[in-house]
């Protein structure tokens, strides 16, 4: 049996690389057949062990997407993921679902901290791994309800198997004497010193307590947090010294400034008397510290934080509330007043630890391994047709809060409307389409006035020339002569898709008047997108007028100046219209075949269905949509831009799929744009939703980071459009088998 596992890694100074070191050698222990090898999480260069096979730069998004081709590679039978948030790249960890969504086999996960109140990517991303794991491990019976009621994780797939610990001697004297402590009374804190872990509120308490005992020492044993010493440097340890001296307790108060080995921490642990946590609240679900003391068979007192209340029941040992020195400093007079009870709280504590060394789980981790490996993971990508009663309800809420009278505003601020960058034709051209689309499936009567005020919006931005202006400032002043090429695509789009569902004459007779006035601009556009866009809405016009001859010989002067450009830049191996593959991309080849309906040409339809496949094979890989990132352009032979993917671009594709499935009929294209509209809803390189449940908006794209949580006009028109394509894809399919 062959075992990867994704952790930081000793030498390494952290608790998660300390966890995975001790998990490997029990494991070795119990069976040394086992074949284990660590994928290391490196924010620097270490000098590893030769268990170390895979290193990842945490900030580097394509590492993680290699190492899972590396596990992939190496046919290895399990994977163990130790997850910590703070340990991965991007928003709160996000680059580790790129990983774990690649693997082609079973995924066991320990998790090492579960949040009670998390940030929507930290939800998000512990619900993905929670749906990719075949097992999760936690280390306390609280941990198991905060899955199940906050991240809906199945009881069936969760296992409670405590945090590890050393094989203790209990010779508390010997481990005295060691550290030249012999006649003292010890009281011990061990582990990263931050400000959350309460260490003055043990000071507070010690003037009393030393008062009664003056043979009493606090050891407080541990470095600086690494992220504190970068952010505030040694700043909560210089306000602890100086707090001691004030206190008069320089000589009952030792640091240990140190990452210490197990072997010197398990002696620290042996010879203490007391073993403290104070930390400051309860948001903490495993402490590696306490299960050690616990082991240690010490007396433990601690805050109650939620790992302390589950392993210190049953007189395992005694809680103190948060920040009370007084209730602390009584606590410790009293053990030390009454030494049989004391004792007997070290005799609770040592008794539990016994069951929890690591020799003992070390078997419990094999038992899950084993059955684990002999499982098989279900890789089939077979798209599961979403039933039309379970497809998500189209909602208006985002798009009514980011209209006025006016038209819909262009950008968002999270999900509040930015006034600031005003409107665009762009948008409320998406907007006007929408609207028909959603009037088209729903028949909803308040949708006409949305649609009256889009495509009023389209009306005071054409020119008296028939072009039309782009962007608006929130004071209705137009910001250039001009808009821009694409622009007037869209409007064209729009005003094309109205002549087959526009809900009012009226409608009709303006959107007609405009999208004739602008007509003898047709020909003069340069943009591929733009003709592209433009090449849509004749295509629309032509459903309804499918014998004007002239609109018809328009379509194909725009649809030969497409092929001129594929003919410019295509070769062997490159089948597309450009050197690049930018944005927007799979609207050219789209219109292009919409034009096939309407102009009998083998050409068009070779050059459609090949620049199609072509792209195609780039963006739909590993199962789901990975469309061209905008941080750099797709350039032949080289490397394709993973980050940021925009809903733009999905949208296209999920019209394009669309289309082919109508010319072909074949059902893999069909199930291809529904996956493509999954995107949308977190099948993406980021495994994250887009699409706001709350909000009824969309995200406006997944970047390096995470996901950019801003909900603009053009995201959630982006994903409505492909919506109400989806949806009515799905509608006639299922009419049509009915």
């Amino acid at each position: 049996m062959k075992i990867a596992y994704i952790s930081t890694y000793l030498p390494k100074q952290c608790g998660i690389a300390t966890f995975t070191n001790d998990l490997l050698q029990s494991i070795d222990h119990q069976d040394s057949t086992i074949t284990q090898h660590i994928i290391a999480l490196s924010d620097r260069p270490y000098s590893y062990n030769e268990e170390v096979v895979f290193e990842i730069n945490p900030q580097q998004q394509l590492d993680y997407i290699q190492a899972a081709n590396f596990i992939n590679e190496n046919k290895y039978d399990c994977v163990v993921l130790e997850h910590e948030y703070g340990i991965f790249g991007g928003n709160s960890g996000v680059y580790i679902l790129s990983l774990i969504n690649l693997l082609h086999m079973p995924l066991l996960v320990n998790l090492h901290t579960i949040l009670e109140k998390p940030n929507i990517d930290e939800r998000a991303i512990l619900i993905e791994i929670a749906k990719r794991a075949s097992i999760i491990v936690v280390m306390s019976s609280y941990a198991i309800g905060l899955l199940q009621k906050i991240y809906h994780v199945h009881e069936n797939k969760i296992r409670l198997i405590p945090h590890g610990v050393p094989a203790f001697d209990y010779q508390q004297n010997d481990a005295k004497e060691k550290l030249q402590l012999t006649d003292r009374r010890i009281i011990l804190t061990f582990g990263f010193i931050a400000r959350n872990k309460g260490i003055e509120t043990v000071i507070h308490a010690l003037p009393k307590v030393v008062q009664e005992y003056p043979n009493t020492v606090y050891l407080i044993v541990g470095k600086t947090h690494p992220n504190v010493l970068l952010e505030s440097g040694e700043e909560y340890r210089e306000y602890l010294t100086a707090l001691i001296k004030q206190m008069g307790l320089e000589n009952n108060i030792i640091f240990v400034n140190d990452f210490v080995s197990n072997e010197t921490l398990t002696t620290y642990l042996t010879a203490c008397d007391i073993y403290i946590t104070p930390y400051i609240n309860e948001a903490q679900i495993t402490s590696g510290t306490l299960s050690f003391a616990v082991g240690a068979g010490a007396a433990v007192i601690s805050t109650p934080y939620w790992h302390a209340k589950d392993l210190l029941a049953d007189g395992r040992g005694i809680l103190f509330d948060f920040k009370n020195h007084k209730e602390l400093k009584n606590i410790l007079i009293d053990l030390f007043d009454n030494p049989k009870k004391l004792e007997e709280l070290r005799s609770r504590a040592r008794h539990h630890g016994e069951k929890m060394t690591w020799n003992k789980l070390g078997g419990s981790y094999v038992k899950l391994l084993q059955k684990l490996s002999s499982t098989q993971v279900n890789l089939d990508t077979d798209i599961k047709i979403t039933m039309l009663e379970r497809f998500p309800k189209f909602r208006w809420d985002h798009l009514d809060r980011l209209t006025n009278y006016v038209g819909i505003i262009q950008h968002a601020t999270f999900a509040t409307p930015n006034y600031r960058e005003g409107y665009c034709l762009d948008d409320n051209a998406r907007a006007l389409l929408v609207s028909l689309m959603q009037y088209e499936a729903f028949g909803e009567k308040d949708t006409r006035k949305r649609i009256s005020t889009y495509l009023n919006y389209i009306y005071y931005a054409q020119r008296e020339d028939g072009l039309f202006h782009n962007f608006m400032n929130f004071q209705n002043e137009f910001l250039e002569e001009v808009g821009s090429e694409d622009s007037f695509g869209r409007a064209i789009w729009a005003l094309g898709y109205l002549f087959n569902t526009a809900p009012f004459v009226d409608f009709y007779q303006l959107g007609s008047n405009m999208f004739f006035k602008a007509m003898p601009h047709f020909e003069n556009l340069k943009s591929i997108r733009a003709i592209a866009y433009t090449m849509m809405g004749i295509a629309e016009y032509l459903k309804q007028q499918p014998n004007d001859e002239r609109v018809t010989e328009l379509l194909r002067k725009l649809a030969f100046k497409l092929v001129h450009e594929y003919d410019s830049s295509a070769d062997d191996e490159w089948k597309w219209f450009e050197p690049v593959l930018a944005y927007d991309n799979a609207i050219i080849p789209l219109a292009i075949l919409m034009s096939t309906k309407y102009l009998n040409d083998d050409k068009l339809r070779k050059i459609g269905f090949s620049s199609f496949y072509f792209l195609e094979n780039i963006i739909m890989q590993n199962g789901f949509l990975s469309i061209i990132g905008n941080q750099k352009w797709a350039k032949q032979n080289q490397n394709i831009s993973k980050f940021g993917q925009q809903p733009i671009d999905v949208t296209a594709t999920v019209l394009l799929f669309r289309e082919v499935f109508e010319i072909t009929k074949n059902e893999e294209y069909f199930e291809k744009m529904i996956r493509s509209f999954e995107w949308f809803l977190g099948e993406n390189d980021l495994k994250l939703p887009l699409y706001d449940h709350s909000t009824k908006g969309c995200c406006d794209g997944l970047e390096t980071y995470g996901i950019n949580r801003n909900q603009g006009a053009e995201s959630t028109l982006c994903y409505f459009i492909a919506y109400l394509t989806v949806y009515k894809s799905l509608k006639i399919k299922f009419q049509v088998e009915e």
